[in-house]
């Protein structure tokens, strides 16, 4: 098991290189600009991720989320980037593998709900039956109404 991930992370590179060239034969310089702007997203994503970790972490234990969930997600995306700046087209695939595949977020309305009853000022009514309010009933909006729908 172990001489075929050795093998496996040999021919890696071998096979990067190859797709390369045969890329670049093909297309030119197109290669080169496909791999400068790849390499800058990637970078951009890591840089994005890298700001944006802290604030995930807060929001997500204020909320009583998992931070387990939120640091695998921002682990995900850096690896990601990372494959990104890295120059070839295999890894750019994983990369982009890595990032559709779907992570599991904390369902909103969940922690909202959570949120709200934690609240200092919620206080439930004595009957949840009855709705106040006041309201203006205006004679010609109501009379127009009836009109239109005969």
């Amino acid at each position: 098991m172990r001489f075929i991930i050795v093998l496996i992370l040999l021919a890696f590179p071998f096979a990067e290189i190859f797709l390369l060239v045969e890329l670049a034969n093909r297309y030119g310089w197109w290669l080169l600009v496909y791999l400068v702007v790849i390499g800058y997203l990637g970078l951009q994503l890591i840089r994005g991720e890298k700001l944006m970790m802290s604030a995930k972490m807060m929001q997500s234990l204020s909320a009583g989320g998992n931070p387990v969930k939120t640091m695998l997600g921002s682990a995900r995306n850096m690896i990601a980037g990372v494959l990104l700046v890295i120059p070839g087209v295999i890894t750019d695939v994983i990369a982009a593998i890595l990032l559709l595949i779907p992570f599991g977020k904390p369902n909103a309305d969940a922690n909202a709900s959570q949120q709200y009853q934690r609240s200092s000022n919620y206080t439930r009514a004595a009957n949840d039956d009855v709705i106040e309010g006041e309201f203006t009933e205006v004679k010609e909006q109501v009379k127009e109404e009836n009109d239109r729908l005969k």
